[in-house]
């Protein structure tokens, strides 16, 4: 028996960090994992939202913010994509294969979480959703966990504190909106929630309860799910702005030709969740989200958009001048 979960570890260990190796691949896997384990709704919604953060890293070596961003502010915003999108990935990942195991099995191994570090209040509710089947709660607490888990290798630490949490360039973002989760459809619409506030833990959970409502309890469900099937995931922008702006040219480049693969390390993983975290509140429901045509980012996006380069000229225009 002991032999057999060492073996079950070593797999899902090997598994990880195979597909952890970038963007691309985080993002291929969550959507194939909900495929099989439709009943894990997180997957879906992480693989989305890891689409997001290909958008921001291809913008990064796009036409437009190199002109606006010094090389090395683009470096390090970067790495703060990557290393948070890499903690969620090699901490969640070990967990929804935990589960398919147990649904093979037909019997729960949450007891092997603690040899990949998983929290133990991940433990408690993958029990509890053995037993109840709760979809949202399950998918709740995963967003809650994530959160925990890059807040203080990302969010508090002092390298990414120092040179992008406390630089104008994101301040300037937080506050202008310019950063958004953004879910494309096939007709040109776009469907998603600016975030801002983002190193409050709170304010990310409930960005992410957002989310779900808009990606499984509205309208524009089908129409999500269908275009994420479609539209391979290549980390440029030019994967739905193509839908937005038809004959549009590409202004942001391909994931896998422009970034290397970042070696990572794991080396604090001290459970978050301690008797003084008050996991509870983050159940309570969201409020209801804005009027549905407000989700409707299309013409907000655009003008954002517009903003970005119309600043980008003027601050190049004043320079010259």
């Amino acid at each position: 028996m002991v032999q057999h979960n060492e073996d079950i570890i070593q797999h899902i260990l090997k598994r990880t960090n195979s597909q952890n190796r970038d963007n691309i691949s985080r993002t291929v896997s969550y959507a194939t994992y909900f495929k099989h384990n439709p009943e894990v709704r997180w997957a879906m919604l992480a693989s989305l939202v890891s689409r997001n953060a290909g958008y921001s890293m291809c913008d990064l070596k796009g036409d437009w913010l190199p002109r606006l961003l010094s090389r090395d502010t683009r470096k390090h915003l970067f790495l703060t994509y990557e290393r948070a999108n890499w903690l969620i990935f090699q901490d969640a990942y070990p967990q929804l294969l935990i589960y398919e195991y147990s649904k093979k099995q037909e019997e729960p191994y949450f007891h092997l979480l603690r040899f990949f570090g998983v929290s133990t209040f991940m433990v408690q509710e993958w029990e509890r959703f053995w037993k109840e089947k709760d979809l949202k709660r399950i998918c709740t607490s995963l967003i809650i966990n994530e959160q925990h888990v890059i807040e203080k290798p990302v969010i508090e630490d002092g390298f990414y504190k120092k040179r992008i949490f406390s630089k104008v360039p994101f301040l300037l973002q937080d506050y202008m909106h310019f950063s958004t989760v953004l879910f494309p459809v096939e007709s040109g619409e776009v469907i998603g929630i600016s975030v801002h506030g983002f190193k409050k833990t709170k304010n990310r959970i409930e960005t992410g309860k957002k989310l779900y409502t808009i990606l499984f309890e509205s309208e524009w469900s089908e129409e999500i799910l269908s275009f994420a099937d479609k539209v391979t995931h290549t980390g440029s922008r030019h994967d739905f702005e193509t839908y937005i702006y038809p004959g549009k040219k590409r202004e942001t480049p391909f994931l896998r030709m422009t970034f290397p693969i970042i070696e990572h390390h794991r080396s604090n993983t001290k459970d978050w969740y301690q008797k003084k975290v008050n996991t509870e509140k983050f159940y309570e429901p969201i409020e209801p989200i804005e009027p549905l045509h407000r989700v409707v980012l299309t013409d907000w996006y655009k003008q954002k958009q517009r903003q970005l380069k119309i600043g980008i000229l003027l601050k190049e225009w004043m320079l010259h001048a």
